[in-house]
């Protein structure tokens, strides 16, 4: 099969029948047709279109070392410089065709997949069948174009240093039984976002599994999995009308709880179990964290440009560009983008091959990144509600413009250089990016995406080597008594 058209995703997805809930119902019938997700579907699809124009193969395509076909790029074990180079062109091609707000396109967990298949081996320490699972589902899942979702957070019932859960009812999912065809894994996690329009989801540990070895597990199941079931939180495209939202009518990632109802794992899709020791090592060598740093700053850079492409819309139209306080403004988002992009192509020059044979980012340059972007996210939504400012605040819909008060439109809300339509269309982009239930959704996305910002400065700080210090120390070495 090879690389997928966009298509052949919608029907792999309509023929699953997943089990979701949204707003209290059981979605019957084709998924893709459902108003809160047929948007992001679409969407999906044609990421999946782009790949296979012949202007993008040479970037987003490589041929597979097993059929000779061509493959999507997101699978591409990078083991030389130009391979990360290329993954970043891949990525950056789908993140331009949603301004960068789809986090969860297929690339991402594309990424992770491969980073894991790379360092295989390590699973084998439990049973050598774990490294040929995670072998073979990636294969697969390179040959047929597959796409995943993830879930690794617990319940937040209690978030203290010392919560152990001891109830009566299990919460956190974990496995509860070992039988001869599998693992039987019951209980919650939360946040698969894009969960039930994915072909497969990936569960492994999280922080917590170093103290419960029933959480210690890692494994991919289908969508449908009986058993599996997926309860959505409010869906944020509130309207089909791509005028009034143009952002969450097509690209509202929903954020899933997964509920595991005493569900059965096969053995070939287990790759550890009740096994912490390879939970971390599967996080701490498998190089998968930088890859997917890679990937995701690669799309930050793009979203971030569209962010100052629409600030400067906002500028442009209203006539503001002459203000000291806005050039300062844009210039701070200019030099956000510049350093990120620095960051990506330093941690690409100062790559180096791993224990596996993959070609690594560069550590100091990948965490700088990460460090960086949560707080520069929430600053260009700021910039941007300050130049929009009350303009943000009353804006009009697509039926306005088609009733009896068109003509006071016309009038009262004209801007300086386009007509009062154009000027609500833009500001209304604006708006559903920085302010609407969507666009505030982006931002607390983007500030958790890694982790929490201080946990993330501390593991930073651990890491930082001596080479500052080496300088001071010959420095003072110099001095004469």
């Amino acid at each position: 099969m090879a690389a997928r058209s966009g298509k052949q995703y919608v029907q792999a997805i309509n023929g699953l029948k997943a089990n979701v809930w949204i707003d209290g119902n059981k979605i019957s019938g084709n998924i893709s047709d459902h108003p809160a997700l047929k948007g992001v579907i679409k969407s999906t699809a044609k990421l999946y279109d782009v790949q296979l124009r012949k202007e993008n193969q040479d970037i987003m395509t490589f041929r597979s070392p097993s059929s000779g076909k061509l493959v999507g790029t997101s699978f591409l074990k990078p083991e030389s410089k130009e391979d990360l180079e290329k993954r970043r062109l891949s990525t950056q091609l789908w993140a331009k065709e949603s301004g960068g707000l789809l986090g969860r396109s297929p690339d991402y967990m594309n990424t992770v997949m491969m980073a894991f298949a790379s360092s295989s081996e390590i699973f084998s320490l439990q049973d050598s069948r774990f490294t040929q699972n995670m072998n073979t589902l990636f294969e697969q899942a390179r040959e047929k174009d597959l796409c995943f979702t993830h879930t690794f957070i617990n319940p937040q019932v209690n978030r203290s240093s010392y919560y152990i859960e001891n109830v009566t009812e299990t919460i956190a999912a974990q496995s509860v039984d070992i039988k001869k065809d599998g693992i039987v894994i019951h209980g919650a996690r939360l946040l698969a976002t894009q969960g039930g329009i994915t072909d497969e989801i990936l569960v492994y540990p999280s922080g917590g599994a170093a103290g419960n070895s029933d959480m210690a597990y890692g494994f991919s199941i289908p969508s449908n999995t009986p058993g599996l079931k997926f309860i959505s939180r409010e869906p944020y495209s509130y309207r089909e009308s791509v005028f009034d939202h143009p952002l969450s009518s097509r690209f509202d990632e929903l954020d899933m709880i997964v509920v595991f109802d005493h569900v059965l794992v096969p053995w070939e899709r287990v790759f550890f179990y009740q096994n912490p020791e390879i939970a971390l090592k599967a996080y701490r060598e498998s190089s998968f964290h930088l890859l997917a740093v890679h990937q995701v700053t690669s799309r930050r850079i793009v979203k971030l440009s569209f962010m100052l492409g629409v600030a400067k819309k906002l500028i442009n139209t209203i006539q503001v560009g002459e203000y000291p306080h806005i050039h300062e403004k844009i210039s701070e988002m200019k030099v956000g983008i510049e350093s990120l992009k620095a960051l990506v192509i330093a941690g690409e020059r100062n790559a180096s091959i791993d224990q596996w044979g993959v070609m690594v980012p560069e550590q100091n340059a990948m965490d700088a990144a990460v460090m960086l972007f949560p707080k520069l996210y929430p600053r260009c939504v700021e910039i941007i509600q300050l130049i929009g400012a009350s303009g943000l605040a009353s804006l009009p819909t697509a039926a306005d413009f088609s009733s009896e008060i068109k003509d006071d439109l016309e009038l009262y809300m004209q801007a300086a250089t386009v007509g009062a339509k154009e000027r609500v269309k833009i500001f209304r982009l604006a708006w559903d990016l920085t302010m609407s239930a969507f666009g505030s959704r982006q931002t607390l996305y983007e500030r958790f995406f890694f982790g929490d910002a201080i946990r993330l400065a501390s593991g930073h700080y651990y890491n930082i080597d001596n080479s500052a210090t080496e300088i001071v120390d010959q420095f003072l070495d110099g001095y004469e008594e």
